[in-house]
């Protein structure tokens, strides 16, 4: 008799269960062996890169590649993923090897995934569910769990049927007859109870977001975003900018949470904030579920790119590309643009002079040595300074309350007497410019 197979399941959906049971790849005891199998139509060298990335996803999540099987065709067979032939030799090499899990490096329709743990006998992970269990990993925050949590359930949400092969007859007994409910169902049910408490959690928590992003959204200070591929360095460029203390490991996805630091020179402040990194194919349950913190981005006055100046072209183009498009997604697409291309001391000076001959409105930063970090600050409050007016008042000497409203709101304020008053000049921001002249015109109109 064929032993009962659980299928892969990620998420706590339909019951409270104790934290040690909720393990992922993770927190296992020991590093998960596993079989690494692609579906692939692409060039050699974008395969490497493909492959290569999934491999590091997996060494995040816990797990360590011990085989892979890659099959070279126009698009995965829609109900196996992979050939009949190929799948054959996968699963006379799992059963003679016994790994713990197979990953593919596409994403499996829930069919797929059933119909391969049916013919391997083992556990099958996609590509989003191995990003969803380092998210779980790396989520700290009460915010940031809740939206880990929901993006799983809707995950999973689709990937019950099968779940539960052994208790797919219905409900009844002595005193109890009728249809009832079937397992599944009442999975699905709980599914969607718990989910419906995610997105009422989340809600809560981001009114508390808002708050904090009407301040800023109504402050003059300039806000810039670092978006980037993840691991291209964003946080410790964040620290190394701003002072910030941003959890910083050579981890994929190791920061989650929006985190938002300013700095200042001259007068001039700039909110620096750091957000979740992308990633190609950055799954959508991710996007949705993080939309409240990836509304930084949004919102931003300036996106700094963030790139990894140690990696060839074609792969930081590559990379490029997914962060143009996840940044689409979020609605960021008119948001200007600074490229920084970070981790040049891992450069040599032939290979730095070609990439700025590739990037020439470029930065080239390290936040290891501090290289560029000047350049950059300055290109921010550059950035800051430009949004800000030029304002030239004649102010009567007893309106001492608009001189007050200037070098309240104002920068490199100067002022010179005249004949009939003050002559006041000042950088502002728009918004508070006009306010200032309201002012002014008030008082005239009623004296």
């Amino acid at each position: 008799m064929a032993r009962d197979l659980q299928r892969t399941y990620r998420g706590r959906a339909w019951r409270e269960e104790d934290p040690a049971d909720r393990r992922g790849l993770h927190e296992q005891a020991r590093t998960e062996r596993a079989v690494l199998v692609a579906s692939l139509n692409c060039s050699p060298v974008e395969e490497a890169d493909r492959l290569a990335e999934m491999g590091d996803l997996l060494g995040t999540a816990g797990a360590t590649v011990v085989h892979r099987v890659v099959q070279h065709r126009d698009r995965p067979d829609p109900r196996l993923y992979l050939g009949r032939g190929r799948l054959d030799e996968l699963a006379e090499w799992v059963t003679e090897n016994s790994p713990d899990l197979v990953v593919c490096e596409g994403d499996l329709s829930a069919g797929q995934q059933r119909h391969l743990e049916d013919r391997l006998k083992t556990r099958v992970v996609d590509r989003t569910g191995v990003i969803l269990d380092i998210f779980a990993l790396h989520a700290r925050s009460a915010e940031g769990k809740l939206q880990v949590e929901l993006a799983q359930m809707e995950y999973s949400y689709s990937r019950q049927e099968g779940l539960w092969q052994h208790l797919e007859r219905l409900g009844g007994g002595v005193g109890t007859r009728g249809p009832g409910e079937s397992q599944l169902e009442s999975d699905r049910r709980m599914i969607r109870s718990r989910m419906g408490v995610l997105r009422t959690r989340i809600a809560e928590v981001a009114n508390s977001r808002e708050t904090m992003r009407e301040e800023r959204m109504a402050s003059a200070d300039t806000r810039v975003a670092l978006a980037g591929y993840t691991n291209a360095g964003k946080s410790s460029l964040m620290n190394a900018l701003t002072g910030a203390d941003v959890d910083v490991d050579d981890a994929l996805f190791e920061t989650l949470d929006a985190t938002t630091r300013a700095f200042s020179k001259d007068g001039m402040k700039v909110l620096v904030s750091d957000t979740v990194g992308f990633i190609r194919h950055l799954p959508h349950q991710l996007v949705e579920s993080f939309r409240s913190t990836l509304d930084e981005v949004r919102d931003a006055h300036l996106i700094v790119h963030v790139a990894d100046a140690s990696e060839d072209d074609e792969g930081r183009a590559a990379r490029a590309a997914a962060v143009e498009e996840a940044l689409d997604q979020v609605g960021a697409h008119d948001v200007p643009r600074l490229l920084v291309l970070n981790k040049v001391d891992l450069l040599d000076e032939e290979e730095r002079d070609a990439l700025l001959h590739r990037h020439r409105h470029a930065i080239l930063t390290s936040a290891t040595t501090g290289e560029g970090l000047d350049d950059l600050r300055d290109r921010l409050l550059t950035t800051a300074r430009a949004r800000w007016e030029r304002v030239e008042l004649a102010v009567p000497y007893p309106r001492g309350d608009v001189v007050s409203a200037v070098y309240a709101h104002g920068r490199d304020v100067t002022q010179e007497a005249g004949a009939d008053g003050t002559v006041i000049r000042a950088l502002m921001a728009p918004a508070d410019a006009a306010r200032v002249r309201a002012l002014l015109a008030g008082g005239a109109t009623r004296g």
